[in-house]
């Protein structure tokens, strides 16, 4: 006796519909949640030249960023500060969130300056000095790397 199959023999085939629509998915969260490590531009900001520029080997843990343009404004923050008064308060108020809200101490902060090519040298000063009164230490200062030579008197 001879047993035949009831239904279609054909070949069965998966679909793919739900895994492909996993891989956008998954695609969509990686690039929302991605950091990249221009995230801190303003483009704003026109650094400076220099040989000696070179980008960090390591990100910074605790990175706080400061832009300086070239009209004497600062931008921290993602808002536009007019004078030295309102960054003072601002970084401030920042340094009461990070001893409030996390376990890191001031000194684990890295004050990243990205101050533009035609801004004052004594704004940079002033920013490291109020920094320093809210007890931050650790600072970097933004560049852009140069072939030329950069160095007088080289």
């Amino acid at each position: 006796m001879r047993i035949r199959p009831k239904g279609n023999t054909g070949i069965v085939e998966g679909d793919l519909t739900p895994m492909i629509d996993m891989t956008f998915q998954l695609i969509a969260f990686f690039m929302m949640v991605i950091n990249f490590s221009d995230a801190e531009q303003d483009q704003r900001i026109k650094l400076p030249a220099s040989e000696l520029a070179r980008p960090p080997t390591a990100p910074y843990e605790q990175p706080l960023t400061i832009h300086l343009t070239s009209n004497g404004h600062f931008i921290y923050a993602g808002d536009e500060l007019f004078d030295i008064a309102r960054l003072r308060s601002a970084l401030l108020r920042e340094t009461q969130i990070i001893l409030r809200h996390t376990s890191k101490k001031l000194a684990e902060v890295t004050v990243i300056i990205r101050a533009d090519a035609n801004s004052k040298t004594g704004l940079v000063q002033e920013i490291i000095g109020i920094c320093q009164e809210l007890k931050f230490e650790k600072f970097a200062l933004r560049g852009k790397q140069s072939e030329a030579s950069t160095i007088r008197g080289a």
